[in-house]
């Protein structure tokens, strides 16, 4: 979820205490916000960067304060193609002119997202080896500040699900028009991130699995079939959203309205998956799980209304889990106390 709060995509004092509440809240991952691998990517001039060996720092103090609570550090990595160089929420909507701060913007066609969307420019050929390059260097550096996941960032109506979709991709080389051409980015992303990451830190992707489009969209079958290519290539899970090509889909918004995307693929792929989207009870998350319809239930809006929700729900399941040593005044009687990991 991404929180406006970067300088020149530099990890601040905010993410650090952000982060490290959601890991003494009781998440046993903590996915950093999409972060780019390049300047030209960040959705808005205030979002996360991993371009520069510069930003290795800052995020390493975020990794250890999350390390240090008990929980898994993990990041995704994103570059946004034709949503980039966005306003700032409360600023407007839109493209920010280049006179105004704004940057050019990239994307596999001449094709504007929607009105007060700049047209972007084609990648050339160049421009997309970049692209694979800026993720496998993003995700070392990843590695060098401590994160034990990375996550791929393919969903939404970024750069690489701009790539996957027929609507945003009106390409006619390598790289658009077949199943098999479209596809070709995020699998060069994936090879090279693979190689660069220890054989300890598993790679996720985001996908949308579909982009509710009525026709000539990203559709549930492709992300099926895109997901046994991934698994071959060595893709730990698939964390399963959907929608973010079209500005005005039509939607069919509900608790879990996304759960049998992620249940299907994990069912026909024998990948893990993550359950995502209006998923907001204790209850409900336990059944997902417990049913096997999903590996993992990722919290977005959620976590931000109630950084301490695991802990919660914990207690609203019957489970006796520790609590950080300095809330433990505030814990459910019984409940043991949480040291803090030494050396993490």
């Amino acid at each position: 979820m991404c929180t406006y709060s970067a300088e020149q995509g530099k990890a601040s004092d905010w993410h650090l205490v952000h982060l490290g509440a959601l890991a003494s809240g009781g998440a046993g991952l903590v996915l950093t916000e999409a972060t780019s691998v390049q300047p030209v990517g960040r959705i808005s001039p205030a979002d996360l960067g991993l371009w520069s060996d510069d930003h290795i720092e800052p995020l390493a103090r975020v990794t250890h304060a999350v390390r240090s609570r008990g929980a898994v550090a993990g990041i995704q990595l994103a570059h946004a193609g034709r949503k980039a160089g966005t306003r700032l929420p409360g600023e407007g909507s839109g493209t920010i002119p280049l006179e105004q701060g704004g940057w050019t913007i990239f994307a596999p066609s001449a094709i504007p997202f929607a009105d007060g969307f700049a047209t972007p420019n084609e990648l050339d050929i160049a421009g997309i080896e970049s692209v694979v390059a800026a993720f496998a260097q993003s995700a070392h550096r990843a590695v060098e500040a401590g994160f034990g996941v990375v996550e791929v960032h393919a969903a939404h109506g970024y750069l690489i699900h701009q790539f996957l979709s027929p609507l945003s991709n009106a390409r006619t080389d390598a790289y658009g028009g077949s199943f098999e051409n479209r596809i070709r980015l995020l699998l060069e992303i994936v090879r090279g991130t693979r190689r660069t990451l220890p054989d300890r830190v598993p790679l996720f992707v985001r996908l949308s699995a579909t982009d509710w489009a009525e026709v000539g969209g990203w559709v549930i079958n492709e992300t099926v079939a895109l997901s046994k290519v991934l698994r071959e290539e060595g893709v730990d899970l698939i964390d399963t959203s959907s929608g973010g090509t079209l500005p005005s889909a039509s939607i069919p918004l509900g608790p879990g309205y996304q759960l049998p995307f992620a249940e299907r693929i994990r069912r026909e792929v024998g990948v893990a998956t993550g359950a995502v989207g209006l998923i907001t009870s204790p209850a409900q998350a336990d059944q997902i799980v417990r049913n096997g319809q999903s590996d993992l239930v990722l919290l977005g809006r959620e976590l931000l209304r109630n950084p301490f929700w695991p802990l919660h729900a914990a207690a609203a399941l019957g489970h006796n889990i520790s609590w950080p040593r300095q809330y433990l005044r505030a814990a459910p009687v019984g409940s043991t106390a949480r040291q803090s990991v030494q050396n993490p």
